[in-house]
């Protein structure tokens, strides 16, 4: 059957576009098969009823009556904002039927086209589903939610223009920038003085890696206000050359403290930039350039700019001579140190100059010169007395005569019941008179009522130096805090009681007795029952014992315990000390692990302990005071089961417990040394009942060992020990005092002696 299109199609007043129904060829006047999408795509080309689609470039159909052959469709829909349910949910919408009779009623159809479209089945598209018209397989496609119609008598939205749509933007810029907060720039705003204030606490390394951030952060970690203090000695090896010219020259006039200790990378800077640097940095106080390689002229240029100058190190540098010592007389009234140590060149001409033209200098470090012998300079030393550092090590035309010229001066007047110098004390508060070998006791004497404030003194390697002339200078030092006296081989064990008597046994922190070979228990014991506060004690190869180490434990207990950790708090130094043995090294051990029963302490105030932490307590205690004696095989059905198991559990943090205030910290045989090291970390960390337990099974080692060489090679070494002890001891009762001691070695001129350690580390 051929289908029969109207010419003229006439809109409703209640539909938008009008909905044209055509049927394809059918001849067996069944319904013919349509493909839901193909519909729909025909649909939308020809009317383009989207404003989506207006702005897709697609050509709108120009002829409602334009003709296609083939399925019946629905050529137009009204898009809306609701689904199809509103007008399509029923099949006698009224929408529909209004829009068919004014269709029929101004297009003239005949009877038969009539007939063919009245029983043309309308089909009804449901809102989310597609459903089937007939029995054959017709399908739908649903149109997206924004193309839906809400009904036939709506209009379609007209489509916004290029302007309103930019001007409804802007509005919602202007409503998003009055609701948004503004950003606030926290660097860019904040001020210079914070900025510096914050980059202070920066160390110049940091400083320098900021300085790569951009120009502005160049410049600021370059300002002279961050570098008032440049400290290069710690990093001298990783900063080149250009970067220290660089600081040095920003700085300028803000630089006050220049330290460049081992940066011979400026070897050549001194000489391309030397004068630029000195022309820059002319506010400092403080320079230090030992080992630097500074030309000498850069060096005089430095000297004569900087008349501020307080501190000044010019140690180890050869060409420093007398002319840089009168520049420093003639242009730096201020200066308080001056180190010229193995500064060669330098004489007694020169120092005699510093020493006229400084008054406020304090602090003299001469090591290793010439001229000490000249009465001039020793004169004007003496009449200056400002001096409160004098260190003169090394210095071989150091004699008596000298020595007596510093303290007394030239021809004073003396005391006629005292037969003492007139002369005002001295103002020295530490000396250094160490490897002056031509010092005897007639020049140490001369210290003796002259130096009250003297609070350090280093005699060590001065081996014509006794007991006599050295307790006459001790008992005349009450703030005496730090003594050197290595290898002094004529100190006894009446020394160590005399000093022991001394008022300066109560302030003594610090004693050096290496090498002195004739020191034993018998004045160890009694010096450290007098000294409290003693907290380093340098004893190696000396004639010390187990019984001085077991005294040290005991002086150590004495200074309390405490809720916190405990800390090293008494250095003292064994090591080549042959009477020293294993027992007392175990000793230490077990004296820094151990813990008071609570009912023992005098606390004005119990401490709230848990009970199961007092009886860890008690355990501990009492696995804490056991000794080597006590202490045997675990075949033994007497002695304490030593398995990890019998240790007490591991309190925790939160819970209350006793810890010494301060251990010992033992520098012992290096066989042990590794042991000792790693209790006293344990211990350090808190960590006793690990401490403990490492400390038994090392005892046990020591005593398997020992059991194990009970005959052969082993037996033949203990018997001859026990031999040369009973020797030794018989030449102590004779009055020979050249022999090692209890359990030595070997006699005292063929035993091996260890290198020489330098003087004291402390001071």
């Amino acid at each position: 059957m051929t289908s029969i299109l109207p010419d003229e199609v006439v809109e409703s007043p209640g539909m938008t576009t009008p909905i044209s129904i055509t049927d394809g060829d059918n001849q067996s006047g069944t319904p013919p098969k349509r493909k839901g999408h193909q519909r729909l795509l025909n649909g939308l080309q020809r009317m383009a009823s989207s404003p989506s689609l207006l702005r897709s470039s697609r050509q709108r159909s120009s002829s409602l009556g334009s003709r296609r052959q083939g399925k019946g469709s629905m050529s137009c829909v009204s898009l809306g904002s609701t689904s199809y349910a509103q007008c399509f949910g029923n099949p006698s919408s009224p929408q529909i039927y209004e829009s068919l009779s004014a269709r029929n009623n101004t297009t003239a159809f005949n009877s038969q086209t009539a007939q063919d479209e009245n029983n043309t089945p309308v089909r009804v598209v449901k809102a989310d589903a597609a459903v089937a018209v007939n029995s054959s397989s017709q399908i739908t496609v649903p149109l997206p939610a924004d193309m839906r119609p809400t009904s036939r008598g709506s209009t379609l939205p007209r489509p916004l223009e290029v302007d309103e749509i930019i001007s409804e933007m802007q509005i919602n810029i202007k409503d998003a920038a009055k609701s948004w907060k503004p950003q606030f720039e926290f660097w860019m705003n904040m001020p210079e003085e914070i900025k510096m204030s914050i980059l202070q606490y920066l160390s110049p390394k940091d400083l320098f890696i900021c300085s790569r951030v951009s120009k502005a952060w160049n410049k600021m970690c370059f300002d002279g206000q961050l570098w008032a203090r440049l400290d290069a000695s710690t990093y001298y090896t990783d900063i080149p050359s250009e970067a220290l010219v660089k600081v040095m020259t920003a700085a300028g006039p803000f630089l006050r403290e220049l330290n460049l200790r081992g940066c011979t990378q400026l070897e050549s800077a001194w000489q391309t930039d030397g004068e630029r640097i000195s022309n820059t940095c002319r506010n400092l106080t403080s320079i230090c350039i030992r080992d630097s390689r500074i030309d000498r002229t850069t060096l005089h240029l430095l000297l004569r700019k900087n008349p501020k100058l307080v501190h000044i190190d010019l140690s180890g540098l050869m060409i420093v001579s007398n002319s840089a010592l009168r520049i420093i007389s003639q242009n730096c009234p201020n200066l308080e140190l001056l180190d010229v140590s193995w500064c060669r060149v330098v004489d007694a001409k020169g120092l005699r100059r510093v020493v006229a033209s400084c008054p406020q200098l304090k602090d003299l470090r001469v090591n290793e010169l010439s001229g000490f012998d000249n009465q001039q300079l020793l004169l004007q030393i003496f009449k200056a007395n400002s001096l409160e550092r004098l260190i003169l090590s090394h210095c071989s035309s150091l004699t008596d005569a000298s020595l007596k010229i510093l303290m007394q001066g030239i021809d004073p007047e003396y005391d006629v019941l005292t037969d003492r110098a007139l002369v005002p004390p001295r103002k020295l508060k530490h000396l250094d008179l160490s490897r002056c070998r031509a010092l005897t006791d007639a020049g140490l004497r001369n210290l003796a009522h002259h130096l009250p404030d003297l609070e350090g003194l280093q005699l060590s390697q001065c081996p014509n130096i006794g007991d006599g002339a050295l307790l006459d200078v001790l008992r005349t030092t009450p703030r005496l805090t730090h003594l050197d006296l290595e290898e002094l081989d004529k100190l006894t064990n009446h020394f160590l009681l005399e000093l022991s008597k001394a008022p300066c046994a109560a302030t003594l922190q610090h004693l050096n007795l290496s090498y002195c070979e004739r020191l034993g228990d018998m004045g160890l014991l009694q010096l450290l029952k007098s000294c409290p506060n003693l907290r380093s004690l340098d004893l190696d190869n000396t004639k010390a014992s187990d019984l001085t180490i077991m005294e040290l434990c005991t002086q150590a207990r004495k200074r309390g315990f405490g809720n916190s950790f405990p800390r090293p708090g008494f250095r003292v130094a064994v090591f080549d000390c042959g009477n020293v043995t294993w027992a007392g090294v175990r000793e230490v051990l077990s004296s820094n692990t151990y813990v008071p029963r609570l009912g023992a302490l005098t606390t004005p105030a119990p401490l709230k302990t848990p009970t199961h932490s007092k009886q860890s307590l008690s355990s501990l205690s009492s696995s804490s005071t056991s000794t080597p004696d006590s202490t045997t095989s675990s075949s033994g059905s007497d002695t304490p089961v030593t398995s990890d198991a019998s240790s007490p559990p591991p309190l925790s943090p939160s819970e209350t417990i006793l810890y010494p205030k301060e251990i010992i910290d033992l520098k012992c045989f290096y066989g042990w040394q590794m042991m000792v090291n790693e209790h006293t970390k344990r211990v350090l960390r808190g960590n006793l009942t690990a401490a403990m337990r490492l400390e038994r099974k090392w005892a046990d080692y020591m005593m398997m060992n020992e059991e194990a060489g009970t005959g052969g090679a082993g037996a033949r070494r203990r018997r001859r020990r026990a031999r040369e002890v009973e020797r030794m001891y018989n030449e102590e009762d004779e009055g020979d005092e050249s022999a090692y001691g209890p359990a030595g070695l070997a006699p005292l001129g063929g035993r091996r002696r260890r290198a020489r350690s330098g003087g004291c580390t402390v001071m």
